[in-house]
């Protein structure tokens, strides 16, 4: 397998722009996706690095990107869609992209929603649009996206549009996945099809969490799903 590394750069902006003076944040997923336009030509698949997905999600997220039937729109993506429940922290609240999806398994609306928690069979979280309507059982996105090099195109020209519109808070501002997804469906020029997965989340958002994803793995190993010496 050949590997290449891109790196995130806060001064890596498209001409005619320049990082604001005092700004020290990353630009967000956006951006770090976008620099690899230059090493991908190819279909593929995006992930957080301090995420653990399991494996229905890899497959699922293959095999539509090797079927790759079109659907209609300017652009086709595919997205893996975690049950809520299976994402969320004992530890604390946790912010999850809340999805709406139809009866073709297709993306509506995407929500970035901060303060999720559960309560019973209820979801409680900031957004009283969202809380109203979110489920434990409910899709959302954990930034595990399938897609092809013209969404790569598309970041390009888009970045120039979000850094042209940042005056409101300029240091803190970032260019997400999320939010460029839910403007693509808001202009009907996406489709991006749901791939449910009832795999377990992990990933370590509070340091309480630690010994919960390394008893995880510990069980993973002992139920044959990795040996235990991975790369033996």
């Amino acid at each position: 397998m050949d590997v290449e590394y891109v790196f995130q750069d806060i001064n890596d902006l498209p001409a005619g722009f320049t990082c604001p003076e005092g700004r020290t944040k990353p630009w967000g997923t956006g951006q770090a996706v976008l620099c690899a336009k230059s090493v991908v030509d190819t279909p593929y698949v995006i992930i957080n690095a301090d995420d653990y997905y399991g494996k229905e999600a890899f497959v699922k997220l293959h095999d539509f990107l090797i079927e790759h039937a079109k659907m209609g729109k300017e652009f086709d993506m595919g997205m893996a869609g975690f049950i809520l429940k299976n994402t969320l922290s004992e530890n604390g609240t946790v912010t999850r992209g809340v999805c709406k999806v139809d009866d073709n398994n297709l993306l509506k609306e995407v929500y970035e929603t901060t303060g999720i928690k559960a309560e019973g069979d209820k979801i409680i979280c900031d957004n009283p649009e969202v809380e109203a309507w979110a489920k434990p059982e409910s899709n959302v996105s954990m930034n595990m996206w399938a897609g092809y090099p013209d969404f790569l195109d598309y970041l390009e020209k888009d970045f120039s549009t979000f850094l042209a519109n940042i005056s409101d808070n300029p240091l803190k501002k970032e260019y997400l996945l999320p939010n460029i997804v839910a403007e693509l469906l808001k202009e009907n020029r996406i489709n991006v099809k749901v791939l449910e997965t009832h795999d377990k989340w992990f990933g370590v958002t509070y340091a309480e969490d630690k010994e919960y994803v390394q008893n995880a793995f510990k069980q993973l190993i002992e139920d044959g799903v990795y040996p235990e010496k991975l790369w033996k």
